[in-house]
């Protein structure tokens, strides 16, 4: 027995040890996702009771007036008396906002393991009391309730909160309410379902009926009618000129304020044109300024609304509103925050992410996943609004499709993240406000609106911006206890005494987006920190306040509908992970007010699934997202462990923090009249050390370390005052790609190091100053800064080791005067007569020029870098203006003979070798034309002779005489043997001074060539003001292959004919282009060179300088 009882022993102890881990391994799992299942539900429940503490205090209160005030217990209702109040008066519409706002979040709380019949409950009563009060809107009596039939209210408010509120609220609730999303539990009958899913009841029986609720309420589709009643009183102001809709609307009487709005146009006046009889507003002009957001994010809600409907022209309208504000976007692809409904030009000129602007991205990504299914329907002709369906030219496939709206979101990414994101290499990534036109810096604050955007990049799958972005928000939340209206990254404190919270969504619905994408336990706890904080410091017996100052929590008297439209619904989403929506395998989206929309399924088809696969082609993105990182070990949070973390702490000043006092508070159990209140929401465990307050030590790695933060290296040159010279506001003129510094004399410039610099040569790679601000003249990123060649070389000293100019060994700009046609025969290298004959070639004199004469491209740039090779032909012909502008005139008669030529510059590579000579000794070329008899007009060059390869012939001694430029093709036989074949000559004014290589290695056909810069645009609608953008001009194949350009290798020291050794070296340089330079090459009247010059300080090339 004792043996057996030993054998038993010995082999259960390996088995006993493994049940023991089995059963620890739970509890381990739940310590390595950082928060245990019990924690998670305890969070959900807390969650649960706030929002129930706000709404049942709504609707005991205030209801059925819009919101609540929680600290007097008292509706908020419109400010009557004073109409010019819109910051009420524009969201508060008479019609019970805050019950709309909420139906999607209790049909979503509905679904709760153990308060979800509570929830559904509400949720119908809810339903029951908007349709008691407002009816369903419709003609007949059901349509009349004890307020107003459907929307019927003397109201005037913003179309935009009023659609993603009251509109998008409603969609979302009939959508649960019929079972098109889903609720745990909730399974109407299907013949109930489809009867109040069903907007067209014609075909439906005297017998059949909608879903029998348990509160005896039968909802056949109520809520949708009144959507449409509320879309109906909202499309009024849809009617402009610029197809922009007005920012607000009169929900009775639609827009009479609006002077030039087509509804208040007499038919006669607009048949006569008499513009004295139409109708006139009275008093105040009303504004026609609206946002970006504004106008272009009601895709979702009107899309939806069609849809279901079988209405199109709501989705018609809102998606012209959105390529309308797109279309108006910058030369740099950035949009603005406010923008005129009426002329369609840009109120401001600053641009961000946040407010104004938010959304308008938002929708464009958000729209491409909607859009993805269902058929789109064609208008109404029945509705009362057909008579204006022909006021705009319908919209293109292209514009309805999702891909359409994908691309937009990709662009206008690449653009925000080009020039307003400030990511590696600075102290943390944030963004900033910038100029809408260049880019430039404007302010350095962020707004809790912006908050949003990580989520967004989440959803996109772009997880590393999101999550480092996202960390910064996370660090100020902590620091405040709630995220100020705007704090400024450069100074740490809140921007111009912004310091309310008014309760906003943002930063949670990021927080649960990233939460969703990565399950990184991080987020539970960053969502733990605001519930707790909301708790601590926001509740009230009548509800939850605002935050009117975060730094000493001052609270404000309402209770915005977005609290527990948005808020809670978010927090609540974050704390049930195995929710329906959580789950759900469908292309549905979160309004930008939080409400769960989708295309149900029964709306597709395969026309539907054809029209998508039309244009998806090979310019579709085919990007994949972003991997979650795995934690470094387990039980540590991959974010938590990012070494990075503490610079955002940094950013936000949390070192300087002092620490948390000691828990304060009674510790008690949620009743009616007080929160629940644990040591938890009062007591922080990391006392600021480490963000949130809320992460318990053990996600935080013990040998964690931050990685050095990197700063931009900066440089400020200070230029003394020049004698006899004043700077004043004419030193600086504004052109098209940046700024011309016309008198240098106290100017000041600062520079931060962080343009990368490629060599087009040796393909290394090095940073390179960027002129950041010009006195007080901010510049984007790729704005350039042009100094003259005489500033540069006669002003200064150009050896000066902080602003040392050094000339280009590598490349050359060729300098042509080109007519639209030969002004003179010219030797034939295409088989026209014997090859390589002379041709008896004269100079010609240049024919006289008149000012107006245009440029063309200009390239003026350091070849070591790619972004300094092109310098536009439209900014060189603003500087000609500006030197002829302060050119003297000899007469002030206009020259009688004319010319159309123009000076064009074509970039050349230089050789090297041993065969390689230095230029000629000639002044640089001018690119700009002068008067007549003005000696700097004239170029070095006039006659020029052509060859093909130069490779079997030999050219004779008396072209080489009389022609100053040789013209050879590229190819054949080495560039050394194409010199040897040119006879020796002696040196002699009008003998051979260059020989210029073209070559045909990079034609238009070649796939390697990058696409013109300009890239065509989506096609807009042509009733639609068009795009202030102007487009590009088309660049000259020889500009295009610049890039691709290599210097000739002369192998061999240049040798004559005779194989003896050249006395007199030739010089040479070699561009590209192929034939089209060939023949340009071929009407060049006179030609000259122009060297160029690199800008260094310190040794490190600036890299946006350019010398003209």
């Amino acid at each position: 027995m004792r043996a057996r009882c030993w054998c038993l022993q010995m082999m259960s102890a390996p088995w006993t040890a493994w049940i023991f881990w089995l059963l620890l391994l739970p509890s381990w799992i739940s310590m390595a996702g950082g928060m245990t299942l019990n924690q998670i539900n305890d969070l959900r429940t807390d969650t649960e009771h706030m929002f129930y503490h706000g709404f049942n205090n709504y609707m005991k209160h205030a209801f059925p007036e819009d919101e609540l005030r929680p600290l007097t217990c008292r509706p908020l209702v419109r400010d009557r008396a004073n109409p010019a109040h819109i910051e009420l008066n524009d969201v508060l519409g008479n019609y019970s906002l805050t019950l709309i706002d909420s139906l999607s979040s209790l049909a979503i709380m509905s679904s709760s393991n153990d308060s979800g019949a509570i929830a559904w409950a509400h949720f119908q009563a809810g339903v029951k009391d908007l349709v008691r009060l407002y009816g369903d809107g419709s003609e007949g009596p059901a349509g009349q309730g004890e307020r107003a039939r459907g929307f019927d209210m003397d109201s005037k408010v913003q179309v935009f909160e009023t659609v993603i509120r009251g509109l998008g609220g409603l969609l979302s609730a009939h959508i649960f309410a019929v079972g098109d999303l889903p609720i745990r539990g909730y399974h109407p009958l299907d013949t109930e379902a489809a009867f109040a899913q069903a907007w067209d009841k014609g075909s439906f029986s005297e017998h059949d009926h909608g879903i029998q609720w348990e509160n005896g309420f039968v909802y056949d589709g109520q809520l949708l009618r009144l959507a449409v009643d509320l879309a109906n009183r909202i499309l009024p102001a849809f009617y402009t000129e610029t197809a922009i809709p007005y920012p607000r609307v009169n929900l009775r009487y639609g827009v009479p304020f609006y002077e030039n709005s087509p509804l208040n146009l007499d038919p006669v006046c607009e048949k006569t044109g008499d513009r004295s009889c139409q109708k006139r507003r009275q008093g105040i002009p009303e504004i026609t300024e609206t946002c970006s957001a504004g106008a272009g994010s009601l895709v979702l809600e009107f899309t939806v609304l069609s849809r279901l409907t079988g209405d199109g022209r709501y989705e018609e309208l809102a998606k012209r509103a959105f390529w309308a504000v797109w279309a108006r976007r910058s030369d740099i692809g950035l949009i603005g925050s406010g923008i005129d409904a009426e002329s369609g030009k840009w109120v401001h000129s600053y641009t961000g992410i946040g407010a104004g602007i938010d959304s308008f991205f938002e929708y464009a990504f958000k729209s491409h996943i909607l859009l993805s299914s269902g058929d789109r329907s064609p208008s109404n002709s029945e509705s009362p609004w057909s008579i204006w369906d022909n006021y705009y030219i319908p919209l293109s496939e292209y514009e309805h499709s999702a891909d359409a709206f994908l691309h937009v979101w990709e662009e206008s990414q690449a653009s925000i993240k080009h020039h307003l994101y400030r990511g590696e290499g600075y102290q943390h990534p944030h963004f900033i406000q910038g100029d809408l036109f260049t880019g430039a810096t404007r302010a350095f604050w962020m707004d809790s609106l912006s908050a949003y955007y990580p989520g967004l990049l989440a959803l996109a799958g772009e997880l590393e911006d999101a999550t480092g972005i996202h960390l910064l928000t996370t660090a100020v939340w902590t620091r405040f206890a709630g995220l100020p209206e705007r704090w400024n990254v450069a100074t740490g404190d809140i921007e111009g005494g912004l310091t309310w919270w008014g309760g906003r969504p943002e930063f949670i619905e990021s927080t649960y987006y990233l939460y969703r994408a990565t399950k990184d336990p991080w987020y539970l706890h960053v969502g733990e920190m605001v519930l707790r904080d909301i708790k601590r410091r926001c509740w009230t017996k009548c509800g939850w306040a605002g935050l009117q100052d975060v730094r000493n929590g001052e609270l404000s008297d309402r209770m915005e509908s977005f609290f527990l439209g948005e808020t809670a619904k978010y927090l609540f989403l974050l704390f049930d992970p195995s929710h329906p929506l959580n789950t759900l395998d469908a292309p549905f989206v979160f309004s930008t007010e939080g409400h769960p929309l989708i295309v149900p399924k029964r709306l597709s088809s395969d026309r539907s699934r054809r029209s998508r696969e039309k244009f998806s082609d090979e310019n579709t993105s085919q990007a994949t997202c972003q991997i979650p990182p795995l934690p470094s070990g387990l039980g540590v949070s991959s974010t938590a462990a990012r070494p990075d973390i503490f610079h955002a702490a940094s950013l936000a000043r949390l070192h300087l923090m002092p620490g948390r006092g000691g828990a304060e508070g009674a510790l008690l159990d949620y009743a009616y009249d007080h929160p629940s209140v644990s040591l938890a929401d009062l007591q922080s465990p990391s006392n600021y050390t480490f963000y949130p307050w809320t992460l318990p030590p053990e996600l935080v790695p013990s040998n964690g370390m931050s990685s050095p933060m990197t700063t931009r290296p900066t440089l400020d040159i200070s230029f003394p005052a020049l004698p006899g010279v004043v700077a004043g506001p004419g030193s600086l003129e504004r052109v098209r790609e940046g700024i011309l510094i016309k008198n240098i004399g106290g100017l000041r410039l600062s520079m931060i190091q962080d343009l990368l610099l490629l060599s087009s040569f040796d393909g290394t790679t090095t940073e390179g100053f960027r002129v950041q601000v010009i006195n007080s003249v901010p510049l984007g990123k790729d704005e350039k800064v042009y100094l003259s060649h005489e500033v540069t070389f006669e002003v200064l000293d150009p050896t000066d080791p902080n602003f040392t100019c050094v000339r280009d060994s590598n490349i050359v700009d060729i300098v042509v005067d080109v007519g639209p046609e030969p002004f003179r025969k010219v030797n034939d290298s295409h088989g026209h007569g014997e090859k390589g004959a002379v041709a008896g070639l004269e100079s010609t004199q240049q024919q006289s020029m008149t000012f107006d004469d245009k440029i063309g491209g200009i390239t003026s740039a350091p070849s070591s870098s790619s972004s300094m090779r092109t310098v536009l032909s439209s900014l060189m012909s603003h500087v000609s203006s500006l030197l002829r502008d302060e050119s003297p005139s000899g007469s002030t008669k206009s020259p009688k003979k004319t010319s159309s030529s123009s000076r064009l510059v074509i970039p050349a590579t230089l050789p090297t070798g041993l065969g390689s000579a230095p230029l000629p000794d000639v002044p640089d070329a001018s690119v700009a034309f002068f008067p007549r008899d003005s000696p700097a007009r004239r170029l070095s060059w006039s006659t020029i002779f052509f060859v093909d390869e130069l490779c079997d012939e030999r050219l004779p001694k008396e072209v080489v005489q009389t022609h100053q430029v040789l013209v050879i093709k590229r190819g054949g036989c080495s560039f050394s043997q194409k010199l040897k074949n040119i006879a020796a000559y002696p040196p002699s004014r009008s003998a051979l001074k260059l020989v210029i290589v073209v070559s045909y290695d990079d034609d238009d056909d070649d796939p390697d060539l990058p696409v013109a810069a300009a890239q065509k645009d989506p096609p807009i609608d042509s009733t639609q003001s068009k795009s202030p953008r102007s487009s590009t001009p088309q660049q000259l194949a020889a500009h295009r292959a610049e890039p691709y350009l290599v210097r000739p290798y002369l192998d061999e020291p240049q040798m004559t004919t005779g194989g003896i050794p050249r006395h007199h070296l030739i010089s040479m340089a070699m561009a590209g282009g192929g034939e089209e330079t060939y023949e340009l090459l071929r009407r060049a009247t006179s030609v000259g060179i122009k060297r160029r010059y690199t800008v260094h300080s310190q040794g490190v090339p600036i890299n946006n300088l350019f010398i003209i």
